[in-house]
């Protein structure tokens, strides 16, 4: 009698489950427990844009957006990025429901059984999740510590990606570390994959996320509409809109009908009301990533000053985005580390090994907090630390 397979497709097997959740689930039912292993702010997202999508839906906007998005928002985000020194067209944005549905959806536009994908680590793990779904071989490519900040080696990147490599994905200002890409590094990486003829996926969820600037550089400010440059961007980050699950693709002229046809496959649209709440964000809420910007930096700052401190731990200066990534000495398991803190320090923070390849070792904590809870988090962590080296 023939066999018939039973369960998924053998390559989801492979794929591991999120090291974070398995964190946040330890910690559940633990009373007070400070909730940093998510990368999400404890504010809730700002009043006007609350209210635009109260509006919204008052109006009506219940109903079915065309697959790329509805045109005040494609129009809102070309004036956003634009005026932010990165001048796009409507034509070339495609609406998203968050932007890891942006990036599955570049993932099925461009990846194929086989192809290989170059992705620095630690990272992020979706995105290696998201190649490896598709059935593509990631190539990781070490980000490492220089200097008192993590950075990749230009020179050892440019030797990775080759004519055989079909995607550079390139998180910047990066999750977990912080790591950020120079403007002259990204002219090089462009001239150097427009000789390969390798895609370029940048996800630039943080770059407003920035602390040496209004905003990191950009590919979109140096790349032509015909480059195979993509970027994706989100609401989650900047405008405190985790929950919405609203994002948005710049890409090609020649990929957009596909990725309009992949959109109808997966969400058909995000929802009509969150567009135009976030049409509001884009034209409404300069001045509240600029405040948010400023807390951020002095929240990284706080942090690194008590756990920068601690005996054998290294905290890097991150350049961007909303994370420390601390290197804890004679850590070889830091899932145990991470659960262990859940109870010695009341801290909730992810561990290192979710982010691939050099994270082991390594636990990451998001700052996006209010000072006072933030000063208590790290003080705890800080003297948990200290007891574990203080016991060798």
């Amino acid at each position: 009698m023939t066999a018939f397979p039973t369960g998924p497709r053998p390559a989801l097997d492979v794929i591991p489950g999120s090291l974070i959740r398995e964190v946040s689930e330890a910690g559940r039912n633990i009373p007070g427990l400070i909730r940093l292993f998510f990368g999400e702010p404890d504010t809730v997202t700002p009043d006007f844009i609350r209210e635009a999508a109260k509006a919204a839906l008052d109006a009506g906007h219940t109903f079915y957006a065309p697959n790329p998005g509805i045109a005040p928002l494609r129009e809102a985000i070309s004036r956003y990025l634009t005026r932010n020194g990165r001048p796009v067209g409507p034509e070339r944005i495609a609406v998203t429901a968050s932007g890891v549905n942006a990036l599955m959806l570049v993932a099925q536009a461009l990846l194929s059984p086989g192809d290989r994908v170059v992705i620095p680590m630690p990272a992020w793990p979706n995105m290696d999740g998201i190649a490896r779904v598709m059935g593509a071989e990631v190539t990781p490519l070490p980000i490492r510590i220089a200097n008192g900040v993590w950075r990749v080696d230009l020179d050892e990147l440019l030797a990775t990606v080759t004519p055989d490599t079909r995607l550079l994905f390139l998180n910047s200002p990066g999750n977990p570390t912080g790591w950020t890409l120079t403007a002259a590094e990204q002219r090089a990486i462009l001239d150097h994959c427009r000789k390969t003829g390798t895609w370029i996926l940048a996800d630039d969820v943080y770059e407003r996320l920035y602390f040496a600037g209004d905003a990191a550089p950009s590919f979109l400010e140096i790349a032509t509409a015909e480059d195979r440059v993509v970027s994706v961007n989100s609401f989650s980050k900047s405008w405190s809109m985790t929950g919405w699950r609203l994002g948005w693709i710049v890409a090609p002229p020649a990929l957009m009908d596909s990725l309009a046809k992949l959109n109808e496959f997966n969400m058909s649209s995000a929802p009509t009301f969150v567009q135009h709440a976030g049409v509001v964000a884009l034209d409404q809420g300069d001045a509240f990533i600029a405040e948010t910007q400023a807390r951020y930096r002095a929240c990284r700052d706080l942090a690194l000053d008590i756990l920068g401190a601690v005996p054998g731990v290294t905290a890097p200066r991150p350049d961007g985005a909303m994370y420390l990534f601390l290197k804890v000495d004679g850590c070889t398991d830091s899932l145990a580390l991470a659960k262990d803190l859940l109870t010695t320090a009341g801290v909730g923070l992810a561990p290192g090994a979710a982010f691939g390849p050099g994270g082991e070792g390594h636990l990451r904590l998001c700052f996006a907090q209010s000072e006072d809870r933030l000063r208590t988090a790290c003080t705890k962590v800080a003297q948990a630390l200290s007891a574990r080296a203080a016991k060798g």
